[in-house]
C-alpha cells in the first residue's frame, strides 16, 4: 500500500520483518537505481518522518540478521557501510556482473582480495572469487553482506571515471589537449572556461592547461563558500579560477578515482598517482589530499620526465665551481649532498649528476620517497613507512646489492646518516640531501645528528647549496639599480673570493627587469635557473671538522676564503648576464 505522497507507508515497512531463522534473503532486494527525492514539504511530512525511522531500524535488524545468518552458516560478514572501498578493488567485477550476483570486490591490496555477496554460497559467486584468485594470484575471501551493503558498495561505480585508460593510466587524447590549449589565451581565459564543462571534462581541461602553463603543481582547495584552484608556476601560487561550492563532492571524489585513493576516507591524509598519457608521452602526478575545516585540500604535482634527461652541464653551475664538482662526482667514492629547502631542486641536481654517472658498467641504485622519475637502467626503491621500509633500513638492503653509487633520498637521521657515512668510506660514491639553508650549514647539521667528526671528514667530498629563481621572458627591458638594491648588489660583489677567479665591473654591467607580454602571461618571467654555492673538502675544513667544534659561520668563512661563491653572488653574476633580474634574485637568496 502506498500513502498519499506516493512513497511507501508505515505498513508496508512494519510487513517486512526479519524471518525467525535470521536469514535476510526473505525481504526483496530494493532496486538499485535512483529514486524520485522528496521535495522539502514531502520531507516534512509526520509520515514520511516515521517511516524513514522505521526503515532505520528495519537497516540495523537486516545487518544483524545478517550477521546472525553468516555465523551459523560459519561464514565471515561485513558491514560495507562507510567501509572505504578502492576503486582498484571495484573495478576487478564488472558493474553489470555485479549486479547480476549482488556482489562486490572491496578490498584488493596485491596480496589480499575480498569479495562481499549477499548470497556467498551461489556457484556463481564461488567461480566469481576462483577467477579473481587465479586473476590476481592474491588471498581470496568472500564475506557474506545484507542487500544494503550491497548497495552501499554497488552505487561506487557511479562515480567511476568513464574515461579511456590503459593501465590505469589517465590518458588525455591530443585532440582535446589541443582543443583546450588553444582555448587557454590566459588565465582569464581558463577560468571562463572552467566554470562552463562538466566534472570529467574540468579533470581534463585542469590538467591540460597545467601542462600549458609548465606549472609544478595544481591546488584544488575547498573554502568556506567556494573552490580555488591554484597553479604554481615558476615558484609562485597564482590563483586561477574560483568554483561554486555545490561541484565539490564531485570534483574530489573524481580527482580520488582517478589517483587510486579511497572515496570514503576523508578525515585523513591519502597519497595517489596519475600518469597522463600525452600523445604517447607519460607525465606522472602525484597527488595529496588533507582534511581541512571546508573540505579536503588536494595538491597535484605535476612530474615531467624533461628531469630525466637533464645534463650536469644544463644546471647552470659556473665556473670554478663546476669543475670542482665535476671532479668530485667522478670519485669512485665519498659523498656528494645537496642542501635547500623544499622545492628548491635539490632532486633535479641529483637526478642531473645520476645521468652523467649513468652508464652500462655501472650499477646505481636509489632509495626514494617517492620515486618522483623513472630513469631507464637504474634500480630505484620506494620506502614504505607503513611497513617500517625506512631509509636506513633500505640503505642496509641496498650495500648487499653491490652497488657502485647510491643515491639516498634524505638524510633525516643519525642511523641513516652513518650508514651513508660508512658506504662512503667502503668504495660508494653516496649522493643525498639534507635539509639545511645553506651549503656551510651541512656540516653542523651532521654532527648535531651525532655522526662522529672522525667518519664524517674523510667521507665527504662535497657540499652543494641551491635555490631556484626565475628566468627573465624574451619581454625584458632594461632598469638601472638604485637605493637598497644596489646596496646590495655592491656588498655581495665586493666580498666575492679572489680565489674565486670572479670579477664585475658593475660599471659596464647592464641589468634588466620583467617586462609582460601574452607568451608570458604578463609576468615578465618564464622558466627557472639554479643558483649555487658550493665547496669541496679541503685541509683545513678538515681540520674544523675534526675539532668538533664548527658553526655555519664559521663554516661560510673558510668556504668563502677557499673560493665559493654564494648563492647570492651567483644570482647577481646570473643577473648581470640578463638571464634573471636582481629582484628574483634577492627574493630567493636574501
Amino acid at each position: 500500500m502506498l500513502s498519499t505522497t506516493g512513497f511507501p507507508s508505515i505498513e508496508d515497512i512494519l510487513k517486512k520483518s526479519i524471518p525467525k531463522d535470521g536469514s535476510t534473503s526473505a525481504a526483496p532486494a530494493a532496486p538499485v537505481g535512483k529514486k524520485k527525492p522528496l521535495t522539502a514539504a514531502e520531507r516534512d511530512a509526520p509520515e514520511i518522518k516515521f517511516a524513514e525511522k522505521m526503515a532505520e531500524i528495519r537497516l540495523k535488524e537486516l545487518e544483524e540478521g545478517a550477521e546472525v545468518n553468516a555465523r551459523r552458516q560459519g561464514l565471515s560478514y561485513i558491514n560495507l557501510k562507510g567501509f572505504p572501498i578502492n576503486p582498484d578493488a571495484l573495478r576487478l567485477v564488472p558493474e553489470e556482473r555485479a549486479e547480476a550476483m549482488h556482489a562486490v570486490c572491496f578490498l584488493f591490496t596485491g596480496k589480499e582480495l575480498r569479495i562481499g555477496a549477499v548470497n556467498p554460497g551461489d556457484p556463481k559467486v564461488q567461480e566469481l572469487a576462483k577467477e579473481l584468485k587465479d586473476k590476481t594470484a592474491a588471498n581470496t575471501s568472500t564475506y557474506l553482506i545484507s542487500e544494503e551493503s550491497f548497495r552501499q558498495g554497488f552505487k561506487l561505480y557511479a562515480s567511476l571515471p568513464k574515461i579511456h585508460e590503459v593501465n590505469y593510466n589517465v590518458e588525455i587524447s591530443a585532440a582535446d589537449l589541443e582543443k583546450y590549449q588553444q582555448q587557454i589565451g590566459n588565465v582569464h581565459d581558463l577560468a571562463e572556461i572552467i566554470n562552463k564543462v562538466n566534472i570529467t571534462d574540468l579533470t581534463t581541461l585542469v590538467l591540460a592547461a597545467s601542462v600549458k602553463m609548465n606549472s609544478s603543481d595544481i591546488h584544488i582547495e575547498a573554502e568556506e563558500k567556494d573552490i580555488i584552484i591554484r597553479y604554481r608556476v615558476d615558484g609562485i601560487l597564482e590563483q586561477v579560477a574560483t568554483i561554486e561550492k555545490t561541484k565539490w563532492p564531485q570534483i574530489i571524489a573524481r580527482v580520488k578515482l582517478l589517483s587510486g585513493l579511497k572515496l570514503n576516507i576523508v578525515d585523513r591524509p591519502q597519497d595517489g598517482r596519475i600518469t597522463i598519457v600525452l600523445g604517447g608521452e607519460k607525465v606522472e602526478v602525484r597527488v595529496s589530499t588533507l582534511p581541512t575545516a571546508f573540505g579536503e585540500s588536494v595538491v597535484m604535482r605535476v612530474l615531467k620526465s624533461t628531469a630525466t634527461s637533464l645534463k650536469f652541464d644544463d644546471l647552470g653551475i659556473r665556473g670554478k665551481a663546476g669543475a670542482d664538482l665535476k671532479r668530485e662526482i667522478e670519485r669512485p667514492n665519498g659523498m656528494i649532498i645537496t642542501t635547500g629547502p623544499t622545492g628548491s631542486g635539490k632532486s633535479t641536481t641529483l637526478y642531473a649528476i645520476l645521468n652523467t654517472l649513468n652508464a652500462p658498467g655501472v650499477k646505481i641504485i636509489t632509495l626514494e620517497d617517492p620515486v618522483e622519475y623513472k630513469l631507464q637502467g637504474i634500480a630505484q626503491s620506494q620506502i614504505d613507512h607503513s611497513k617500517n621500509y625506512t631509509f636506513a633500513l633500505g640503505l642496509r638492503s641496498i650495500l648487499r646489492q653491490d652497488p657502485d653509487i647510491v643515491m639516498v633520498g634524505e638524510i633525516r637521521d643519525l642511523e641513516t646518516a652513518e650508514i651513508s657515512t660508512q658506504a662512503a668510506l667502503t668504495g660508494h660514491l653516496v649522493i643525498s640531501t639534507i635539509h639545511t639553508n645553506s651549503a656551510a650549514g651541512a656540516i653542523p647539521r651532521f654532527l648535531s645528528m651525532g655522526v662522529k667528526p672522525f667518519l664524517l671528514a674523510p667521507a665527504l667530498n662535497a657540499v652543494i647549496g641551491q635555490r631556484l629563481i626565475r628566468r627573465l621572458h624574451d619581454c625584458k627591458k632594461p632598469i638601472t639599480l638604485e637605493g637598497e638594491d644596489l646596496e646590495k648588489v655592491k656588498k655581495a660583489i665586493a666580498d666575492l673570493s679572489p680565489a674565486s677567479g670572479v670579477t664585475l665591473d658593475l660599471s659596464k654591467v647592464q641589468f634588466y627587469g620583467p617586462g609582460g607580454c601574452e607568451k608570458c602571461h604578463n609576468s615578465g618571467y618564464k622558466g627557472r635557473i639554479g643558483i649555487y654555492e658550493i665547496f669541496t673538502m679541503s685541509k683545513e675544513i678538515e681540520a674544523v671538522i675534526l675539532s668538533g667544534a664548527v658553526s655555519e659561520y664559521q663554516m661560510q668563512e673558510i668556504a668563502v676564503k677557499q673560493g665559493m661563491v654564494t648563492m647570492l653572488q651567483d644570482g647577481i653574476l646570473k643577473a648581470s648576464d640578463g638571464i634573471t633580474s636582481i629582484e628574483a634574485v634577492i627574493e630567493a637568496a636574501g
